[in-house]
């Protein structure tokens, strides 16, 4: 009798795992038989995860880290997998394959296609700069070299500041285009508060790259500022 309680009690015990759920909710089953899009942020990090710890199914260990931060899965946005190596169950390797994936997010989404990329409007460059920028935590400055297609010849990452300030001197900003032949520039950053709003800072700076770039030959069609979703771009407030 004594024995049976015990094995009860160790079955009761043991964590559940993603094979004791029904077919129908497995996260790889849901994948497969109705698209990723269809998985919740807790399966398809579970599915990033792999495989459960002692005490907690993939599942659990994948809601344990959307829950380190009222952030949720924005959170991993700039997460060190040091960071996620806190709680418990989650190791070096589930770590640096979450990060990874993050990482790999990032680039799928600003990497330029196999034909040349044009760019017709200020929310063509917000598509594809928002998703990298939008959860940085310091401000990143970024020049896009076009040329006389408005096509990207290349993105040039000229500088990363403080979590308020990053200081550009027009030397950085045209060092590129002028060694890339680009007939103009847009010029790119970042505001960690989430509101695109332009500083008095953002305006003094890009009035001087205006002048700089008329000196150079080089056109500053536009800075756009990408903020939490959203972005303003100081062409369109005719603030240049």
């Amino acid at each position: 009798m004594g024995k049976r309680i015990y094995e009860r009690k160790m079955q009761w015990e043991r964590a559940v795992t993603i094979k004791d759920m029904p077919g129908s909710e497995r996260p790889r089953e849901k994948l497969m038989k109705h698209g990723v899009k269809y998985l919740s942020n807790a399966e398809l990090l579970a599915l990033l995860i792999g495989t459960g710890a002692r005490e907690k199914s993939a599942l659990e260990l994948a809601k344990s880290v959307l829950a380190m931060e009222e952030e949720g899965i924005s959170y991993l946005a700039n997460c060190m997998p040091e960071e996620l190596c806190r709680i418990k169950g989650i190791g070096a390797a589930k770590a640096c394959r979450l990060t990874a994936a993050i990482e790999i997010g990032k680039r799928v989404a600003t990497a330029p296609r196999g034909t040349a990329v044009q760019l017709d409007s200020p929310g063509d460059i917000a598509d594809l700069f928002m998703e990298e920028m939008r959860y940085e935590r310091k401000e990143f400055f970024k020049v896009l070299l076009l040329n006389t297609k408005n096509e990207i010849i290349m993105i040039d990452n000229v500088a990363v500041g403080s979590l308020d300030l990053t200081v550009i001197h027009p030397r950085e900003v045209f060092q590129s285009a002028m060694r890339k032949s680009a007939s103009a520039v847009v010029l790119v950053h970042n505001h960690p508060s989430g509101s695109p709003a332009p500083s008095p800072q953002d305006l003094k700076t890009t009035a001087q790259l205006v002048e700089a770039g008329k000196i150079l030959g080089i056109i500053v069609l536009d800075h756009l500022i990408i903020g939490d979703g959203v972005y303003i771009s100081m062409r369109e407030q005719m603030l240049m």
